[in-house]
């Protein structure tokens, strides 16, 4: 359109000459027309081309631009799903570490529980065996004041053997030393076999050498041997205290059936009549009696006929 208008404006211009130049000049025209057109064409190819080339680029930098975001979006997201997963690692391993302490305190309390009841049902025991040793006592020490009034009233034994006090002592003491010695040794032994016992089922712990895992897998071995000795422990104290429950039941049973106490012996008190007797007895004695004989005939008669008066 611009280059129509251009030739209209170039013709007017070349119509005001002559007519003999003026096909000439019109050819010069249309020549220069033409180049006119021509470059104008040109310039338009050109910013065309130019353009399509502007357009082209960008495009290109949009595409570029796309592909960029595209890259950048999914590395942002890979970031996003590595931190995603990193932070559920992070989760689950706190979850398993919070689990792994619950369970640990969770076992802790339960063997604390055993210990506990453990530590209760050995005080009730110990407190019904120093019951059962007290009514033991009780009725030993009834059965030795039985014996002693026994010896007392039989009469057949005084002292030791007829001993001066100076051997009783020296004696006493050496019995004191012999018993001393006897409870010494007795000890000594239990506690030598008590160590034989642990040592024969307590195993020497090698710890040398062993790194963080194996210290806790071997931790973890005797906690779960620790617990099962704590269940046999458990399962023979029971045992136990159910058998001196049924010691205990035999027990009253026998004593109900012989009498709950032990008959105290009776002694042997003399009575207001037999006195006053004895005291009737001692006034009616004739002067007579304590005379003695002078042998003649009257006085064996007197003396027989007492008698039959006292009958």
């Amino acid at each position: 359109m611009c280059l129509s208008i251009y030739n209209c404006n170039i013709r007017r211009m070349f119509s005001c000459f002559p007519s003999n130049a003026t096909f000439i000049r019109s050819n010069n025209i249309d020549t220069a027309a033409a180049a006119a057109a021509e470059e104008a064409r040109r310039q338009q190819e050109a910013e065309e081309a130019a353009r399509q080339a502007a357009e082209e680029e960008r495009r290109q930098q949009e595409a570029e631009e796309r592909r960029r975001r595209e890259e950048e979006e999914r590395e942002k997201r890979e970031a996003e799903e590595a931190l995603r997963k990193i932070e559920d690692e992070k989760r689950a391993a706190e979850e398993a570490e919070k689990r792994k302490i619950e369970e640990e305190k969770q076992k802790a309390e339960e063997a604390e529980r055993k210990k506990r009841e453990a530590e209760e049902r050995r005080k009730r025991e110990e407190e019904e065996r120093e019951e059962a040793e007290r009514k033991k006592r009780q009725e030993e020490a009834a059965r030795r004041r039985q014996e002693e009034e026994e010896k007392k009233k039989k009469g057949k034994r005084k002292g030791l053997g007829g001993l001066s006090p100076e051997k009783k002592k020296l004696l006493k003491k050496l019995i004191m030393q012999k018993a001393a010695e006897d409870l010494k040794n007795e000890a000594k032994r239990k506690a030598e076999e008590r160590e034989n016992f642990i040592n024969s089922r307590v195993e020497p712990l090698a710890t040398d050498g062993l790194n963080e895992a194996q210290m806790q897998d071997l931790v973890k071995k005797l906690h779960g041997k620790m617990a099962e000795l704590e269940e046999e422990v458990y399962d023979w104290e029971f045992k136990l205290r159910r058998q001196e429950f049924e010691i205990n039941d035999l027990t009253l049973k026998v004593n109900d059936t012989r009498g709950k106490f032990v008959k105290p012996v009776l002694r042997k008190i003399s009575k207001t009549e037999a006195k006053l007797a004895k005291l009737e007895r001692t006034k009616k004695d004739d002067f007579r009696t304590t005379l003695k004989s002078s042998g003649h005939k009257h006085d064996k008669i007197e003396e027989e006929e007492a008698p039959a008066e006292e009958a």
